[in-house]
């Protein structure tokens, strides 16, 4: 058994929290750093002054401080994680194994049928899909590399690369926009079809482009995105889609777009941790770019 004293450390994570508070200055921008709420950093902060037996803050609520005493701890506690940080910083590798996230629609739409071109330019490395479902944060995700998914902006301590812009639209069958003759204003009438991930696709579509929706005929629901696509590419009404989940059945003809499609800030990504160096995932991320590139242009709208 070793002899060596035993350290009195406070508790890590609550240090951790009050060193970001101290070198941003605001609860909500430690919170964004440590991928926790702006009540958790506080709770830490208590918990810290609880175990030092003095006060770390000062001043309004509104327009909380550093005290002397929390600057002197934070200045030592600030050089200690970044020796950590350097210490702990992985080497870089070249990966044959690369485990990525994404939702599954995107995976069998997009990402899939288009995977046999990395492969063949890069044989040495693997690609592993993981599903992701619902709203879930890259940073909620364990034993990943990268996730792919819709990002307006960019947390600190990610990298994200943008790859696909954010672009979406109403869909139909071909033979359903000839039954309504080309007309445009019929179009939202028909029988709108929903996602259960996405249920405020179509309220939010219509809010940007500051139009009413109109009663449609009937209304669908299905769990899926590729349901629902499948489900206007058969005839049943028509879905709301992003442009990267429809361009190869736009492309083969198999669903129109005749109201275009309406892009929003942000757009798809790969998203990283920024502290991991990786060779192989810099070479995922530029193909990425490359077939983003290399998509056609979303279609324009047509008038009636």
């Amino acid at each position: 058994m070793s002899d060596a004293p035993r350290r009195a450390l406070p508790p890590l994570n609550a240090l951790r929290a009050c060193e970001a508070f101290g070198r941003h200055g605001k609860m909500t921008t430690a919170a964004d750093e440590l991928f926790v709420t702006h009540g958790a950093v506080s709770r830490q902060i208590r918990q810290l002054e609880d175990w030092l037996g003095y006060p770390l803050t000062e001043g309004p609520k509104t327009q909380l401080r550093l005290t002397a005493d929390a600057r002197r701890l934070l200045q030592a506690a600030s050089a200690a994680f970044d020796l950590i940080g350097q210490a702990a910083s992985p080497a870089q590798t070249d990966g044959t194994d690369l485990r990525i996230a994404c939702h599954g629609t995107f995976a069998i739409r997009w990402l899939i049928p288009r995977l046999a071109d990395f492969a063949e330019r890069h044989p040495d490395i693997h690609i592993h899909l993981q599903e992701m479902t619902g709203q879930v944060r890259f940073e909620q995700l364990e034993d990943l590399d990268a996730a792919i998914q819709l990002s307006a902006a960019s947390p600190a301590g990610q990298k994200q690369t943008r790859f696909i812009a954010n672009l979406y639209g109403p869909v139909l069958s071909p033979a359903r926009w000839a039954a309504l003759g080309g007309d445009v204003e019929r179009l939202a009438g028909e029988p709108r079809l929903h996602t259960r991930t996405w249920p405020q696709a179509w309220s939010n579509w219509a809010r940007a482009r500051k139009t009413p929706l109109p009663t449609p005929a009937a209304e669908r629901s299905f769990d899926h995105f590729s349901h629902a696509l499948e489900a206007a590419a058969a005839g049943l009404g028509v879905t709301m889609a992003p442009w990267a989940f429809c361009v190869d059945d736009v492309a083969a003809g198999r669903l129109v777009a005749p109201m275009g499609f309406l892009r929003l800030p942000g757009g798809l990504a790969l998203v990283q941790r920024a502290s991991r160096s990786h060779v192989g995932l810099d070479r995922f991320a530029d193909w990425l770019v490359e077939q983003g590139q290399r998509m056609p242009p979303a279609p324009r709208p047509l008038r009636s």
